[in-house]
């Protein structure tokens, strides 16, 4: 096994990166990769994307005139407490109860290692790295980087947390529904009946909602609920989080319509008042079979001995933000598990396949673009 990859691991989980404080671990990466000898540049989205610093674009010429780019997340979803990292039989995981931040420092450690084997000797082909920020509060990190710079043709997302192995082909639009109840606040023991809750007027606007799996592309979700100042007040105010997911982007945006004429009719049966927004976080995708970038993906799992399984998912990931801008990206799977969670962990051996994944895309790469799945 590798241990500097899976020092380098440890080191970065460890080191504090919630969405918005995101400026330590892009300082440590960037001051590491400038070690090694990379060009790096951070951009201005640290503004536009609310995070406590920029997207992180790193490079390393190679032998040939061409390059591929690699993709990962610096920012993790928040959490309590510190994050200690133990090794479990090989499978790391969290010592206490916050998260472990494999989701998607993984990929950071395993991009790190690649560029370290190459400082010396290098690699066949170009690498660029992009290391965003504040992916886990709706990519904006990469909705705000500028693909244009990239001298890559093609990109490789690795942020799907599955068995290595996995080639993301198709994922959803997400809509987010923010709904504001705003009602009249009285003394819920003394005069009720001068109030009007807003509580109860959400509560009576959840029960109209479409929730759960809709249909075979289509879930919507309340994940958030908050409202009152007391228990002996009629809450005059509560607020709702929403979403809408779906393959297909206008039953998406059907259901959070539903979702946002259900509020307003929980509010009129409680003589409330609504006020609803709708936001489109990222927009779906389908990789189409003409691909470079899922040639080269295949190819690169083949040459590490994995046969690739297309998948379409439920989640989203900068391979979006990068798609819907034109940049020929795909995401992939990284062996991590039960992210966000105080259970998430990712074996060792995870690491070194993704490395080898990975090294095997520059190879593919270095002797010209395979032809595209089911071409000659």
């Amino acid at each position: 096994m590798n241990s500097r990859l899976q020092e380098t691991f440890v080191r970065l989980c460890e080191i504090r990166s919630p969405t918005g404080e995101e400026r330590e671990v892009a300082d440590t990466a960037a001051a590491e990769l400038r070690a090694l000898g990379l060009e790096v540049s951070e951009d201005d989205a640290a503004g536009p994307a609310e995070a406590g610093a920029g997207n992180l674009l790193a490079r390393l010429p190679g032998r040939a005139d061409r390059w591929v780019m690699f993709c990962a997340h610096l920012d993790t979803v928040p959490h309590r407490g510190q994050v200690e990292v133990v090794d479990d039989e090989g499978v790391f995981r969290s010592r206490g109860e916050t998260i472990l931040g494999a989701d998607n420092k993984a990929a950071v450690a395993v991009f790190m290692e690649l560029v370290s084997r190459r400082a010396e000797a290098p690699p066949p082909v170009g690498i660029e790295l992009v290391l965003t920020v504040a992916e886990e509060q709706g990519l904006r990190g990469a909705k705000a980087f500028d693909t244009s710079v990239l001298r890559s043709r093609a990109g490789f997302v690795l942020d799907h947390a599955g068995p290595v192995g996995e080639v993301i082909v198709a994922t959803p639009t997400q809509q987010k529904i923010l709904a504001d109840f705003t009602g009249v606040e009285a003394h819920a023991g003394i005069r009720p009946e001068d109030g009007s809750s807003a509580i109860a007027a959400a509560a009576t606007a959840i029960g109209r909602m479409p929730l759960g799996r809709l249909d075979g592309q289509t879930t919507a979700n309340v994940g958030l609920i908050q409202g009152g100042t007391s228990g002996n007040v009629v809450p005059g105010h509560c607020r709702i989080q929403a979403e809408a997911r779906s393959l297909d982007a206008g039953r998406a945006a059907e259901v959070a319509g539903q979702i946002s004429d259900a509020c307003a009719w929980g509010a009129s049966e409680h003589d409330c008042d609504v006020d609803v927004r709708l936001e489109e976080l990222f927009r779906g995708y389908e990789v189409p079979a003409s691909s470079p970038a899922l040639a080269l993906a295949e190819a690169g799992l083949r040459s590490a001995g994995l046969e690739p399984v297309r998948e379409a998912i439920g989640g989203g990931s900068d391979a979006n933000a990068f798609r819907v801008g034109g940049f020929d990206s795909v995401l992939l799977a990284n062996g991590t598990d039960a992210v966000h969670t105080a259970d998430e962990h990712v074996p060792a051996a995870s690491l070194e396949r993704m490395l080898e994944v990975c090294e095997g895309i520059l190879a593919a790469a270095a002797a010209g673009e395979p032809a595209a799945p089911g071409e000659a």
